[in-house]
């Protein structure tokens, strides 16, 4: 026969909330969260005022040890992708170097309620605790998940109102044909007294320079080696230059003072993502918004030059590691491989010329090339390296290469992808 069986309740002496605050010899390691969501100068005195209030009122609490102020500006809250920040934070913490964590608010902390709730649970697992200021929440408290899930959904709902509200400006302002230009990525303008575009002439000498070099003959991807090499900034402020950034500036008709608005729009306001505009949003083009670099006459005959380059360059075969690297210097077109037959049809003779050789009136001067000579001139490249006993692999020709322009007294000018240049002459 079994003995009766006996339980005894041992009651708790700690709940969570004292768990991490019952330490008579151990300080709370503590970390505070800050965040606005615009660049705006009325935000910028909010983001230093949320970080100089958590840094004083946590050094000056006995009981607590300063972690430090973790803290995003001018980074929207509806999703936590791209808060370098908070991220570090949230690491912090999950690593076991963090305590508890002051906010303002949950919408300041996140506005997307998956985000909110799985990171609370997740740093509640790890023994975190969070308090939001505002809405008086401790997330050690038991109560706390029902009222987060309901105040987090809210704060997601005042984000898709504010993000409705901004699409709804932005169409105005588009349908009234206001044009705003992102100043600090865009050369040759700044923003005028007026609001409008306002040229900066320094800029807007380079941006003539680049219609100009490419209406001479110049593809996009030698104008981006001639800007790199006379040291021109990019837009961004960067010291190298790439075929996209030329061919954008080619392209935009912002420099022939028309404006078209609305080119991208952002599909889902918690994502933030954007996506190029193939029709599934109104444009608006607005004609004479401000006043041009580039003569409206010079941007179309660049446009129709650039179509035909690209249909040109379309036909490239790109199976040869040489497709759309080796550029005549007559014309600027590129060399394409022309495969002779034998009467039997079989391939007897590959070669490679000018695709525009015989298009314009004046044929192309550039000389006919078979691939051993190419080889070879990249060999005697190899050698002025101080590489003498390489030879042609191709590998080491997709690493080194950028591309030949091929000139019509026999010289190759090699264009490598570390910004040098060699020049070869073929006997």
């Amino acid at each position: 026969m079994s003995k009766d069986m006996k339980i005894t309740v041992i009651e708790s002496t700690k709940d969570l909330i004292q768990q991490t605050e019952d330490h008579a010899s151990q300080k709370l390691r503590v970390a505070a969260y800050a965040r606005v969501s615009t660049e705006q100068e009325e935000q910028q005195s909010s983001y230093e005022a949320q970080v100089n209030y958590y840094t004083a009122y946590i050094q000056n609490n006995p009981d607590w040890e300063f972690v430090g102020v973790f803290a995003d500006e001018g980074i929207t809250g509806t999703n936590t992708k791209k808060r370098d920040g908070f991220n570090l934070m949230i690491e912090k913490a999950l690593n076991g170097e963090i305590d508890l964590i002051l906010t303002k608010s949950i919408s300041r902390f996140a506005r997307n309620t998956v985000d909110t709730l799985q990171i609370v649970r997740q740093l509640k697992t790890a023994g975190v605790e969070v308090r939001f200021e505002k809405e008086n929440l401790h997330t050690f408290d038991p109560k706390c998940e029902m009222m987060l899930t309901i105040l987090a959904s809210l704060a997601q709902e005042e984000s898709r109102s504010i993000s409705e509200n901004v699409r709804w400006g932005k169409k105005r302002s588009m349908e009234e044909g206001k044009v705003s230009l992102a100043y600090s990525h865009f050369l040759g303008y700044r923003k005028g007294e007026d609001g409008r575009p306002e040229i900066i002439e320094e800029e807007a000498a380079i941006i003539r320079k680049i219609y100009e070099l490419f209406l001479d003959g110049l593809t996009p991807k030698h104008i981006a080696t001639y800007l790199t090499e006379q040291n021109i900034p990019t837009p961004t402020g960067k010291k190298v230059w790439y075929f996209s950034t030329v061919r954008s500036i080619l392209t935009n008709e912002k420099y022939k003072g028309d404006a078209l608005l609305q080119k991208t729009y952002t599909t889902d306001y918690l994502t933030k993502k954007v996506k190029k505009n193939n029709g599934e949003m109104k444009q608006y083009l607005v004609e004479n918004s401000h006043e041009p670099i580039i003569e409206p006459e010079v941007f179309d005959l660049v446009q129709e030059k650039l179509k035909k380059y690209e249909q040109q360059t379309n036909r490239v075969q790109h199976y040869s590691p040489f497709a759309s690297k080796i550029i005549c210097g007559d014309c600027g077109g590129f060399y394409g491989r022309k495969t002779r037959y034998s009467q039997k049809g079989k391939p007897c003779r590959v070669s490679w010329y000018c695709n525009q050789k015989y298009n314009n009136e004046v044929k192309c001067s550039t000389q006919t090339l078979n691939e051993l000579q190419i080889k070879a001139a990249f060999e005697k490249v190899l050698t002025k390296l101080g590489y003498p006993d390489l030879t042609f692999t191709e590998k080491l020709w997709n690493e080194l290469v950028q591309n030949v322009i091929v000139y019509s007294n026999g010289k190759f000018l090699f264009n490598l992808k570390n910004g040098n240049q060699q020049e070869i002459t073929l006997e």
